[in-house]
């Protein structure tokens, strides 16, 4: 079985390398490359079916992101909430650990495109033991998320050395990883990194299956051997126009990751991201899509359908405790009481 870094070594990372092995045409990509970065894994790469389908919109770069919109790099502000570089800290008892900026697979809808793949966003290990020590000295932070960048990508040593010092923080007392390691390089969930995984429960991950047909048998396998690790598995999936925004693909994933069992838990409404523009769905189809699958599917099968304010104030769900006006501009009220405008078109 070839190693995970080998099938990484071997990603697209280039227009020609993508008109190479699907035919197109690499000068119409090469200007959105220079400024968001292209990785692709042989394994993603291969359940691509035909241009445009669910899971080339998601991996293969598209012009539609060189439009800005109007919209903002970093609509969460998490560099106004950053401590430290390797720490974003917007809510009150959670932290942010950002453990690099490289992932396996660059998705095309990514909120942190303004740094993801980027040499020069990188993080050092001093910037990522300055974030620990930023977490340690910040007793209110109970509850700290691995993300950046994919965790996953860090080696099993360097993993176990981030996660061993976190277990060590006495006021620290969830762990969990954001990943989608299972989804586009399933080769690195091996039986040793399940292993070294064990000595840290309860830990907690949360996939980020998008699609049914990301649920392939590599992936499956992936995800029975963190479970029999005890990992506690989530997904969350982000609605994306032409890859998941009907009522069916929404039921045959959520069905599947059952089945896989890993529980649905968030539906994120895209985020105000500068070159995502093309992917952003209304609030009021997304509100309709989760109510579809009410009936269809057991209530552990439907996730909450949640918005991320703008400007870090936090995620609320879509519904009308939260939501004070529809339309083109919906108002929102946030977890701290404030109103927030969140542009709906």
């Amino acid at each position: 079985m070839e190693s995970w870094q080998n099938a990484l070594r071997a990603a697209i990372t280039s227009p020609s390398q993508l008109a190479e092995r699907f035919g197109i045409d690499p000068k119409s990509l090469e200007a959105v490359c220079e400024r968001y970065p292209l990785r692709i894994t042989p394994y993603y790469a291969g359940l691509i079916r035909q241009a445009g389908d669910p899971i080339w919109r998601q991996c293969v770069p598209d012009p539609a992101e060189l439009d800005d919109a109007g919209l903002p790099a970093d609509p969460l502000a998490e560099e106004e909430h950053s401590p430290v570089p390797a720490l974003v800290h917007r809510y009150p008892d959670r932290g942010l650990l950002l453990t690099g900026n490289s992932c396996a697979g660059y998705c095309r809808f990514c909120t942190r495109k303004r740094r993801i793949g980027r040499r020069e966003h990188g993080i050092s290990f001093g910037e990522l033991q300055r974030g620990i020590d930023a977490i340690a000295g910040r007793p209110q932070i109970r509850d700290v998320l691995l993300s950046g960048g994919d965790p996953l990508l860090l080696g099993d040593r360097l993993l176990e050395e981030v996660l061993d010092r976190l277990k060590r923080i006495p006021h620290v007392e969830i762990i969990r990883i954001g990943s989608r390691i299972p989804v586009v390089l399933p080769e690195r969930i091996t039986p040793q990194l399940c292993r070294m995984l064990q000595r840290f429960r309860p830990l907690y991950l949360n996939t980020h299956f998008n699609h049914p047909r990301e649920l392939t048998e590599q992936s499956w396998q992936a995800c029975a051997r963190l479970a029999a690790a005890g990992v506690i598995l989530g997904n969350q999936t982000v609605l994306l126009r032409g890859v998941n925004d009907d009522a069916d693909t929404l039921l045959q994933l959520n069905r599947n990751l059952l089945q896989m069992g890993v529980r649905p838990y968030y539906l994120h409404q895209m985020d105000l991201t500068a070159g995502t523009g093309h992917f952003r769905v209304r609030v009021e189809k997304g509100r309709e899509l989760v109510q579809a699958l009410r009936g269809r599917i057991t209530g552990m099968g439907i996730p909450q359908y949640v918005i991320d304010l703008p400007g870090g104030k936090g995620k609320v769900p879509v519904t009308n405790d939260y939501v004070e006006s529809w339309g083109d501009e919906l108002v929102l009220r946030a977890p701290d009481g404030a109103r927030v405008v969140y542009l709906n078109s």
